[in-house]
């Protein structure tokens, strides 16, 4: 029992005994309690209490020895802990001890590594030092060697380039007298169009001294094939000009600086423009034969370039004479576009030749469906008579088998069994 639960009984027992006094006092026996009564109670009461205290002292006595063994075992445990803390303190300055020992080992041992590393490291550094000095030396040398003798060569080339020159400049001055021969002026002029032409256009789409107007003797160098939608080809005359002398004089009026000589050449050149555009119009253009218009190769990228420049004189040309002037990218440029418009031509009759195709296709594609639904019909027969084959008949020819017996002798090997089969099939057959 708890002091508690022994506190709470002795409350109990002191609350009735005072209610019992308060009896007492108020009446004797106004509730029919006598003092005999009273007094036995309160001697059971007594004792009672006198047998709480005897259990509350056995309690005391017990808790008491539960608390000195609680102490004792208290102090055993302290007793081992402080062994415990001894021995661990004594494992740690071991531990300590072992500890600074080894890192004393592995720092000597790490000491010796970089002396031998550092010994080792001077060493290589010497050999690659001496490497390094020997190749360098050895480069150096090849180097030296390798320049001097390309600076010989060069030396030699510009020789050879001072002789070169010396032929070139004897090579320009036969140019230049070809270029003062106006024959030879006009032969240079037609081998650059035919250059040209050749590398940008087939042989067949363009011809050599082509007489482009009927009955005339007059023939151009060179004239362009444009087809058409239908008959002959129509004729793009192109003739190559080059005035030499007129345009030598705008160049040396160009160098002189002197502006009245500049103006006058220019107006001359333009004079001889004109001339040679009527000349190609008059001998040269003449429809439907040809083309409305023809084309005046100018076969330097300079003179071609004067010529534009001049106000108004590309539109006077079109419009007076029609005459279009081209130099040697712009006539690269136009025989380009020209090859596109012969690419188109092809695709339009091509195009065409596939219309015509798809037009007949699509007439014939109703008999074709017609023959397509007939041969549908005969093939869903077909197939119906394979079917009712498969089934009826089948079905017959297996009942009729079924009645077919084999005799004694034919019962031991295969081939009789075979044979058996095959004649009673011919018999159902002809049945």
């Amino acid at each position: 029992m708890s002091v508690i639960e022994l506190v709470c009984i002795v409350v109990a027992v002191a609350a009735v005994a005072v209610a019992a006094w308060a009896v007492m006092r108020s009446g004797r026996g106004a509730a029919g309690v006598d003092e005999q009564t009273l007094a036995t109670y309160l001697g059971h009461l007594n004792g009672s209490i006198t047998e709480l205290k005897t259990q509350q002292a056995a309690d005391a006595a017990s808790i008491r020895a539960q608390v000195e063994a609680c102490s004792r075992a208290v102090e055993q445990a302290g007793v081992r802990v402080d062994g415990m803390r001894a021995d661990v303190t004594q494992q740690l300055a071991a531990g300590s001890q072992a500890t600074t020992q080894q890192l004393q080992g592995v720092s000597r041992i790490t000491a010796d590594q970089l002396r031998q590393v550092r010994e080792d490291t001077s060493r290589q550094l010497d050999q690659i030092r001496a490497t390094v000095d020997e190749r360098l030396a050895k480069t150096l040398n090849d180097r030296l060697s390798a320049s001097f003798k390309q600076i010989s060569d060069n030396l030699e080339a510009v020789y050879r380039g001072l002789g070169d020159m010396k032929t070139l400049a004897a090579g320009v001055g036969d140019l230049k007298k070809t270029l003062s021969n106006v024959k030879t002026r006009g032969i240079l002029g037609e081998v650059q169009l035919g250059a040209i032409l050749s590398e940008v256009l087939a042989p067949a789409q363009y011809d050599t001294n082509v007489a482009t107007v009927p009955g005339s003797a007059e023939r151009v160098e060179y004239a362009v094939k444009l087809p058409v939608e239908s008959g002959e080809p129509v004729w793009l005359p192109i003739d190559a000009k080059f005035p030499g002398d007129t345009y030598a004089q705008l160049r040396d009026a160009l160098d002189g600086g002197e502006r009245d000589n500049i103006a006058a050449a220019r107006r001359m050149l333009a004079i001889r423009i004109k001339a040679e555009a009527k000349d190609i119009a008059t001998k040269y253009i003449s429809e439907p034969a040809t083309t409305s218009f023809a084309i005046m190769f100018l076969p330097f990228e300079g003179l071609y370039a004067e010529v534009v420049n001049m106000p108004g004189l590309i539109e006077e040309l079109q419009r007076t004479h029609h005459v279009n002037v081209a130099g040697p990218s712009t006539m690269a440029a136009l025989l380009s576009s020209l090859e596109m418009a012969y690419q188109t031509f092809n695709l339009q009759r091509q195009a065409d030749e596939v219309l015509r195709v798809l037009q007949e296709v699509k007439a014939e594609f109703p008999k074709y469906q017609a023959e397509l639904a007939r041969a549908k019909d005969q093939i869903d027969r077909a197939g119906r008579t394979v079917d009712r084959l498969m089934t009826t008949r089948t079905n017959v020819m297996e009942r009729k088998l079924r009645n077919v017996t084999l005799g004694p002798a034919d019962a031991d090997g295969e081939d009789d069994v075979d044979d058996a089969d095959d004649e009673s099939g011919a018999g159902l057959l002809e049945d």
